[in-house]
């Protein structure tokens, strides 16, 4: 192991170049434009996995964008490690909040900054380095290892289910390591043992055929901005509560013990509201903060869209108003149910005077996992021993829908090795990784392969 880690030390700037090279490919999956980065971007991350010694290297292309797979099968009797992870990253606007390109990596603060350094770049580069690091030095890894990364993440992964359900055989393995979560805390190890789910939902109201005049035409004509503005309203109460009807009938009531573990975290209520400039928290009476981030159910306005959005004014009376909602799901909510429910509730609260259409986008099942699984133990282990301190263990507020298909599909334990933290912001400007949990990461996945070989 004192070799292994001798490789890693004296490499710590090769590899932060190679990462930077990384980021520097705009491999926005939601966007046509960026077509010809994706596939740059995959052939990428075959080149680096060939590098590190991984072999039967391949891009399979999809009906979306491109799948890189790769293996490394040379330990018989030894258990196999899919590690999962995706090169596709959001879009980066507003760009005017950047303070600095964001496809052009800037280190400061002990940070590297730039779209997909931590969501999710960073944080699956650490594996692919550990492996090299290995083969390098030792020439075998302690366990067979296969690498599945995507450019669909962030729009759903569609296309990465149907491969999954048909290339059983292919990514069979005992356990499936992912990192695309965040740690509890700065240097706190953290093993994430459940995900919320999602359905992702918009709304379309649509009053007069075409833009009128607010003067001539307003209190008369319905304003769509208006109504939707009301609708958005109505879907909570004054408690935090979510008004759909049946919204909580199938809901898994949080246990005395998973409760209990909140609490032992000691969360900090006045720290978060100073780290993100808010006087006050909101949310579901009866629950704490951390509860209220991952162990219930939420409803957000994402984005709203109508009228005159320019600079200076324009009095006018739009035809027609859009948002986009989604809804964070718990254990034994689905997501194509609520999907129902939300569609049927919204059009009862839509007056006569304007049209309105729902459309589901995509959705997700939540999970969550035994930690009392030997995979799961073995993490643990391995990212105390990187860190230094004690493991805690925490569910993610987020969603990973594939998370849920790779358990169903190969009947395989899932471990959420998150190495961001929550103040990285990812899907924001300036989203960064902090070096250390680079450098950290990859003793983690480096003890990690060791551990679970036993």
């Amino acid at each position: 192991m004192k070799e292994i880690l001798k490789y890693v030390k004296s490499n710590k700037k090769e590899y932060l170049e190679e990462l930077k090279e990384y980021l520097r490919i705009p491999s926005i999956s939601t966007l046509e434009s960026n077509k010809k980065d994706i596939e740059k971007c995959s052939k990428f991350v075959a080149t680096k996995l060939k590098d590190a010694g991984m072999e039967k290297i391949e891009i399979f292309p999809t009906d979306g964008h491109p799948l890189v797979y790769a293996e490394w099968m040379k330990a018989p009797g030894k258990p196999t490690v899919l590690v999962y992870g995706h090169y596709d990253v959001q879009p980066v606007d507003p760009l005017e909040l950047w303070s600095n390109d964001p496809f052009e990596p800037v280190i400061k603060g002990g940070k590297i900054y730039a779209r997909g350094a931590d969501d999710n770049k960073g944080q699956n580069f650490v594996h692919i380095k550990s492996v090299e690091a290995y083969l390098k030095t030792k020439g075998e890894l302690p366990v067979n290892v296969k690498f599945l990364i995507e450019g669909e993440e962030e729009i759903g992964s569609a296309n990465l289910e149907k491969f999954i359900k048909n290339n059983k055989k292919l990514l069979k393995c005992d356990t499936v390591l992912i990192s695309d979560t965040s740690m509890y805390a700065p240097g706190i190890p953290t093993i994430n043992y459940g995900l919320r789910g999602l359905t992702y939902m918009e709304i379309e109201v649509t009053g007069p055929n075409r833009d009128l005049h607010s003067g001539s035409f307003g209190g008369g004509i319905a304003n769509p901005i208006n109504e939707l503005a009301k609708i958005i309203s109505k879907l909570q109460d004054k408690n935090g509560k979510i008004t759909i009807p049946e919204f909580y009938k199938d809901v898994k009531v949080l246990t005395k013990k998973e409760r209990e573990s909140y609490k032992q975290l000691n969360f900090s209520d006045s720290a978060l509201m100073k780290e993100y400039g808010v006087k006050e928290l909101q949310g579901e009476k009866g629950y704490s903060t951390l509860e209220r981030f991952s162990g219930r159910p939420t409803l957000d306005c994402n984005g709203i869209v109508g009228g005159f959005t320019g600079e200076g004014a324009k009095t006018v009376l739009p035809s027609k108003a859009s948002a986009k909602i989604s809804m964070r799901l718990v254990p034994n909510q689905k997501p194509e149910v609520i999907a129902k429910l939300f569609t049927k509730y919204v059009k009862s609260l839509a007056p006569k005077s304007v049209k309105i259409n729902v459309i589901a986008h995509h959705g997700g099942l939540p999970i969550v996992m035994s930690l009392d699984d030997k995979a799961i133990e073995a993490a643990s282990r391995a990212v105390s021993k990187a860190f230094g301190k004690e493991t805690v263990y925490t569910r993610e507020g987020g969603s990973i829908p594939i998370v849920v298909e790779f358990s169903k599909q190969l009947k395989a334990p899932v471990v959420l090795m998150g190495l961001g933290l929550e103040t990285d912001n990812i899907h924001s400007p300036n989203e960064h990784f902090p070096l250390k949990n680079f450098e950290l990461g990859i003793l983690s996945s480096i003890y990690f392969l060791d551990e679970f070989s036993k």
